[in-house]
């Protein structure tokens, strides 16, 4: 019994290193209404998602800007102001920690806060 114990709780913990990218509807249902906490270059930042399809950015010590964001396939994507095109990356989880991944930027943490917490509490 100890054994089939032990050799449970190896198979779980190397199933939780894990990294999973996250699919479309994955994506939509974290953001859709809700807050990304995080570093971007350094710099503390806070981007809200909401159900309408508008995003935004809040840079600590800077002014906020306001996009649109969307999902398609299996990527998050934004656009804008002064941008035509939209811009994407991947949404993966791994240790229960959310990354932000593409092919020009290394894979950046965020936590999700429920709601609109564009303003510190």
């Amino acid at each position: 019994m100890i054994r089939f114990a032990l050799i449970f709780a190896l198979l779980a913990g190397s199933t939780e290193a894990q990294s999973v990218k996250l699919r479309g509807a994955e994506i939509e249902i974290l953001l859709s209404g809700n807050t990304a906490v995080g570093v971007w270059d350094g710099i503390g930042y806070r981007q809200y998602f909401g159900t309408d399809g508008i995003t935004i950015f809040a840079q600590d010590n800077a002014r906020s800007a306001r996009g649109d964001w969307r999902v398609e396939g299996e990527e998050y994507q934004s656009r804008w102001p002064g941008n035509t095109e939209w811009k994407g990356w991947f949404v993966m989880e791994y240790g229960g920690q959310w990354f932000w991944v593409s092919k020009s930027t290394p894979p950046t943490p965020f936590e999700v806060r429920d709601g609109n917490h564009l303003v510190a509490q």
